[in-house]
């Protein structure tokens, strides 16, 4: 009994001795982690300037900048666990780092495709800051694309974090990708109304409406006769922004319902027939011997 505590008081008292001779590389490898916080800081800034003036990519940019902050956290890393630990070698800490990185890889293989993907977005840059998209059930404009997530700003004010993954592997619409954006406007006209006039005066409207772009051309077509009005289809060009769509579609609205008023072009509402019949006098054999008609 004595024997099996003077082996444990021994132990204890080598591991205590073990790690007071820790404490210094300890000390100092804390130290080397507060300062590679700094260093990483410091990356991201000399790198943030230097891609400014070298890579006109904004997309490239901010990939470069998240580049240099986590190789610095890495090596600042790495250079701290052999000065805590003495007697690790580099081989060693590659060892670890592969398994590490295989358990850590199904543990958190969703963070890793994100990360993956949105490499590839900043690389590819399938659209840039400040573009207006379409991603699924979200549209608005993009304010940054992350490691993990692709930010998106909707019109309402909203910010919506859409995983990189999802992104990458879905249609994503942009909106700004051109400088012009076409927008569809549907108006009829009655069937007393002379097609050739109504194309005519519409095509006038549109052209000096402010906001529409000369190229490409403006057009009106007969699309359809519908059930109370022959049916156009205006099709006009603006610039992308949904802001401008928006004000400049209110704009084409008013001055087409205007100069159908000066022209003396009727826009007609639905009308329906109703027939009622006397049910009373309703006959299974003759069932509209009996009924009348009544038109409203």
């Amino acid at each position: 009994m004595n024997l099996l505590l003077e082996r444990i008081q021994t132990s204890l008292l080598d591991l205590v001795g073990q790690f007071i001779q820790l404490l210094p590389g300890l000390a100092i490898a804390l130290v080397l982690v507060l300062l590679t916080g700094y260093a990483a800081k410091v990356a991201q800034r000399v790198v943030g300037k230097m891609t400014q003036r070298l890579v006109p990519s904004r997309s490239l940019q901010l990939l470069a900048v998240q580049v240099a902050r986590i190789g610095t956290w890495v090596v600042g890393i790495i250079i701290a666990a052999v000065i805590a630990f003495p007697d690790l070698r580099l081989g060693d800490i590659i060892g670890l780092l592969g398994l590490g990185s295989v358990a850590i890889g199904f543990a958190f293989q969703d963070i890793f495709k994100n990360f993956l993907a949105g490499i590839l977005l900043l690389v590819e840059e399938p659209f840039r800051l400040g573009d207006q998209v379409v991603m699924g059930d979200y549209e608005g404009t993009v304010e940054a694309v992350k490691i993990r997530s692709t930010q998106l700003r909707t019109y309402t004010g909203e910010l919506v974090e859409i995983p990189n993954a999802v992104v990458f592997t879905n249609p994503v619409r942009v909106l700004t990708a051109f400088r012009s954006r076409r927008t569809d406007l549907d108006i009829g006209v009655d069937y007393t109304t002379p097609l050739p006039l109504a194309q005519q005066t519409f095509l006038a409207v549109i052209a000096r409406t402010d906001g529409v772009l000369s190229a490409p051309e403006p057009e009106v077509d007969v699309v359809g006769f519908g059930d109370s009005s022959i049916d156009f289809k205006v099709r006009y060009w603006t610039t992308p922004q949904i802001a401008e769509v928006r004000r400049v579609k209110s704009r084409v609205a008013i001055a087409l319902k205007a100069a159908c008023d000066e022209a003396g072009i009727s826009i007609p509402y639905p009308i329906r027939t109703v027939h009622l019949f006397d049910q009373t006098q309703f006959s299974e054999s003759n069932p509209l011997a009996n009924g009348s008609a009544v038109e409203q």
